[in-house]
C-alpha cells in the first residue's frame, strides 16, 4: 500500500519557526502576541481605496 506523502510543514509568518497546530499559524503565543502588537500599533493596514464623491453619485453634478 501506498504511505500517504506528508503534507508540507506551514512556517510561523513571524520566526519562521514550525509552526503549532494550537497557535496556528503561528508556532507560539508569544509569536501570536508578536502579531496582535503588530496590528493593534498600526504597523500592519489593510489598503483601502476611497471612491470619489461624484463617482458614487453622492455629489452635486455640474450643468
Amino acid at each position: 500500500m501506498d504511505q500517504p506523502t506528508p503534507r508540507p510543514t506551514r512556517r510561523c509568518p513571524i520566526c519562521g519557526k514550525p509552526a503549532l497546530h494550537r497557535f496556528r499559524p503561528f508556532c507560539s503565543k508569544r509569536c501570536a502576541d508578536i502579531d496582535l502588537n503588530r496590528w493593534l500599533s498600526g504597523r500592519y493596514a489593510i489598503p483601502v481605496v476611497e471612491e470619489d464623491a461624484t463617482a458614487r453619485g453622492d455629489g452635486e453634478e455640474d450643468a
